[in-house]
């Protein structure tokens, strides 16, 4: 009867510590507080001085928490061998056994054996341990995955951001400063450089702390590296621990960008990698745009100076050919282009009329653009200034020759052939101090026709 009643007081005590443990093992999410508790129950109620736990981490077995065994430290793999030899005397799985959340090792229990009550009050303990490890496991992960997720919107703001400053830039440099701030201020870099190049376009470089000389002077091995490289000293003048990013625009390589190794040893990670790598894309694309917009404004321009030369070269030509005593005088401009560099005009040499003379002129200005129209104004101008009622046709040639010359148009050539009506003026040759000479030749109507280079 006694032994009876004893036995039930035991049963008791022992439902009791195992709803308290209960109560305990799931009151917290934290693994660490969970083990501590669970050891301390073990080795209070068998009197061990020895005891490791060990829980799975990613797929292998660990040592979380030991007590009284030197040989064996926390975050190693747990070897059964090393842990008998160490004086572990049982080990005990934590939750189903052929899938065990973890192992439980006693070293010898100064109680000695355990009875058949004992061994069930410590599979019920364990079991319970197993769903409270799970369930600190899962919000561990829980955790993690949303740190992760925290830092990718993070990034990801900060990458929109970035977008955002490089599409209102328009300039290269201007681009390539805010990347490279942009890195070194999120990576704490003390070494750190951007290059950016494109055919037409001078090289876009910023630097500190690296010499991308010798880099640049080989492009060709950028074509073959991922997006994100690590570097191991293999290009010499970049130090070890560095990141290379190749700048791709399409097919080719763009540009590049390095980041020189982080302080404290701290490594770039892979989420560090992921953001460096689309980054780098975005600002491919700016640099593009930049250039685009410089070409672009460049064709602009000249679209501009030709629309101005054109509506110049059409004002020089004279709006009607006069009618003349014995002669048809008939002209046609047609170009090539929008702007080309011929000229011509019929000037009447001393007042208007159909039976006084007239100078013919034709002039080809080799080249296009503005400058081909304001030197053919020039010639206009300058002729009409020299032309008078006794003009001497050899004279005004070599003066008009002399007058362009000397206004430094001589850089770009123009023929200009002129004639004139009757009488037949006499053939004038320019002064030796010419850089050029007056060829003459005769026109069928008996005039002389004298051909100005200048």
């Amino acid at each position: 009867m006694r032994r009876a009643q004893m036995a039930a007081r035991l049963g008791e005590s022992r439902l009791e510590a195992l709803l308290e443990s209960a109560e305990l093992l799931h009151a917290s999410l934290r693994v660490d507080d969970l083990l501590r508790h669970l050891m301390r129950t073990v080795m209070g109620r068998l009197l061990v001085g020895r005891a490791v736990i060990a829980i799975r981490k990613n797929g292998e077995m660990r040592v979380a928490l030991v007590r009284g065994i030197p040989s064996l430290a926390v975050d190693q793999p747990f070897v059964e061998e090393e842990a008998r030899q160490a004086g572990i005397e049982r080990i005990l799985p934590i939750g189903d056994t052929a899938a065990p959340a973890g192992l439980l090792g006693i070293g010898k229990p100064m109680r000695g054996d355990l009875d058949d009550e004992e061994h069930d009050f410590f599979r019920a303990l364990l079991g319970l341990a197993a769903s409270g490890i799970q369930n600190a496991q899962s919000h561990d992960e829980a955790v993690r995955l949303n740190q992760s997720l925290d830092q990718k919107i993070q990034e990801l703001r900060a990458l929109l951001e970035m977008v955002r400053g490089l599409a209102a830039n328009l300039e290269p440099d201007g681009i390539a400063q805010l990347l490279a701030l942009t890195l070194a201020g999120r990576w704490a870099l003390r070494k750190y450089a951007v290059a950016a190049w494109r055919d037409g376009h001078p090289v876009t470089l910023r630097q500190r702390g690296l010499d991308l000389a010798q880099l640049l002077a080989a492009k060709e091995l950028l074509r073959d590296l991922p997006d994100a490289h690590r570097l191991n000293g293999e290009l010499h003048g970049l130090p070890h621990g560095s990141v290379l990013f190749p700048m791709r625009s399409g097919t080719n390589v763009s540009g590049v960008v390095v980041c020189g190794p982080r302080g404290a040893e701290a490594g770039f990670s892979e989420s560090d990698l992921d953001f460096g790598a689309g980054l780098v894309a975005q600002a491919a694309v700016a640099f593009n745009n930049a250039w685009y917009f410089r070409e672009t404004l460049v064709k602009q321009q000249m679209e501009k100076e030709l629309a101005m030369a054109a509506a110049i070269q059409q004002m020089l030509f004279p709006a009607s050919l006069p009618e003349l005593h014995q002669t048809g005088v008939a002209a046609r401009n047609r170009q090539a282009k929008q702007v080309g560099g011929d000229y011509y005009d019929v000037i009447p040499l001393q007042a208007r009329g159909s039976a006084e003379p007239h100078l013919l002129c034709v002039c080809d200005i080799s080249g296009k653009g503005m400058f081909a129209s304001i030197l053919m104004g020039n010639i206009q101008a300058t002729l009409r200034a020299l032309l008078h009622g006794d003009s001497k046709l050899g004279a005004l040639a070599g003066r008009t020759n002399d007058l362009l010359w000397a206004r430094n148009w001589a850089r770009w050539p123009a023929a200009l052939t002129t004639c004139s009506g009757p009488p037949r003026p006499p053939i004038a040759t320019p002064p030796p101090s010419s850089p050029s000479t007056t060829p003459s030749r005769d026109c069928a109507n008996g005039s002389t026709a004298a051909i100005a280079t200048a």
